[in-house]
């Protein structure tokens, strides 16, 4: 049997559909899998065992109405070969026009998608030939194994969620070089994030830092990317303890690293859902969206948000001229730290 996955992006995007490559590969250990993912997104998956077929796309400069027009002469050329695989089945993870495109330009005789509910775009539709119904407020991992398990009639059920992430021991020595600065005992701080308003206050960060210092004599790695530095270095000068290091891991690295973590804080935000991956203990700081779809799916990680305020309900603004509710204070974070240490006694 030969499928196409599709899941173009975004980091966080890919991490949430490996539990449905592995539960995948472990029911049809013969399947031919390819995955369709955007150059930017597809380090977290190259070199994954379980992937017999990476293939890389580019439609950022595809957007909208433009879809059809513009992702035909940029995605047909690379598909032109695939289709002599003769996919049986295309499993569109994405819900958008292009995601939809790109499993029609596959050839696959069979296209599953989402039902319109859940499609981000509902236009997308028109080419699926199948569409799955998803329950009201699913995690989007569950919501993904759903789809998966209809599209392919495998019976997943309720299976352990399992992340596979490919390294190597060059990403193992990276993470090893970052935790010999802090000394062995270490908690990862991400102040960045996609949306201004996911973000919690570089500078609490750096408080938080002292605090796990002075009450858990944990050192904080402040973990971002190269354009985040500038988040980075708000962190490290509101801190005190001296306590703080600054890093800037590759993803892969970022994953060694994240599971030697005795903690790790951050917000709905790629480098999250790979801490969580990574089973590491988490406490995720959640805004404007919302922690039962997007978090963690360890029972034992902790949300801190604001449920004090009335205008959450289906927000995801990237921008507000009310934001509030990423207004929180240091010493409510660091209970949940607390609580999330404790449990992992």
């Amino acid at each position: 049997m030969k499928i196409l996955i599709v899941k173009l992006g975004s980091i966080g995007d890919i991490v949430h559909t490996l539990p449905s490559l592995a539960a995948i590969r472990r029911a049809l250990p013969e399947a031919e899998i390819s995955w369709a993912a955007e150059k930017r997104s597809a380090e977290i998956i190259r070199g994954n065992n379980l992937i017999d077929r990476l293939i890389e796309v580019d439609t950022r400069s595809i957007r909208g109405g433009r879809v059809v027009a513009g992702i035909l002469p940029q995605v047909r050329e690379q598909f032109r070969s695939l289709r002599r695989s003769r996919f049986d089945t295309a499993v569109d993870f994405q819900g958008l026009l292009k995601s939809a495109a790109i499993a029609k330009l596959s050839g696959a005789r069979k296209r599953y998608g989402f039902a319109r509910p859940a499609l981000r775009e509902p236009a997308s539709r028109i080419f699926l030939t199948d569409t799955v119904e998803i329950p009201e407020q699913t995690h989007v991992v569950r919501k993904n194994l759903i789809l998966a398990g209809a599209a392919l009639g495998l019976p997943l059920g309720e299976a352990n969620y399992e992340f596979p992430i490919s390294t190597d021991p060059a990403h193992v020595h990276e993470a090893e070089q970052i935790i010999a600065r802090t000394g062995g005992e270490f908690a990862i701080l991400n102040p960045a994030g996609g949306w201004v308003t996911k973000l919690w206050p570089a500078a609490k960060f750096g408080q938080l830092a002292d605090i796990l210092w002075e009450r858990f004599g944990l050192a904080s790695v402040i973990a971002t990317g190269p354009q985040e530095l500038a988040l980075a270095d708000q962190a490290a000068a509101a801190s005190r303890s001296g306590k703080v290091f600054l890093a800037q891991p590759s993803l892969k690295g970022f994953f060694e690293l994240a599971k030697r973590a005795r903690v790790y804080v951050g917000g709905d935000t790629g480098p999250t859902h790979i801490a969580v991956a990574a089973g590491a203990p988490v406490v995720g700081m959640f805004g404007p969206t919302e922690w039962w779809r997007n978090g963690s799916t360890s029972p034992r990680d902790v949300c801190v948000e604001r449920l004090d305020i009335g205008c959450r309900v289906d927000c995801h603004r990237r921008s507000c001229s009310n934001w509030v509710c990423m207004d929180i204070d240091v010493e409510t974070v660091a209970a949940a730290v607390e609580k999330r240490l404790g449990d992992t006694i």
